[in-house]
């Protein structure tokens, strides 16, 4: 399976996304699934575009993209946190 590209974005790249990122991370190693993990601001994700598999993100994306778009607040919460795990694998796997 060749290496999915995951952006993982919130408003400032910084905070919230790191807390992300790194549960995203720790999914793929778990699951044995190759990941380029490239944590970015919501307004960066557009020049991602042409080779992102994914985007997971902790805010409202705003508009339609070529892949897949997962709302991650759930890693903030707690609420619904499984449910969103498997949404990723889910994406990761195809």
């Amino acid at each position: 399976m060749a290496k999915k590209v995951v952006l993982v974005a919130c408003g400032t790249g910084i905070a919230t996304s790191t807390v992300v990122s790194d549960a995203v991370d720790k999914l793929a190693k778990e699951n044995k699934i190759a990941v380029e993990i490239i944590q970015c601001k919501m307004m960066e994700v557009p020049s991602y575009q042409d080779r992102a598999d994914l985007l997971v993100t902790t805010t409202v994306a705003g508009k339609d993209y070529p892949f897949p778009v997962i709302n991650a607040r759930s890693f903030l919460t707690g609420i619904g946190l499984d449910k969103v795990k498997n949404e990723i694998l889910e994406e990761l796997k195809k």
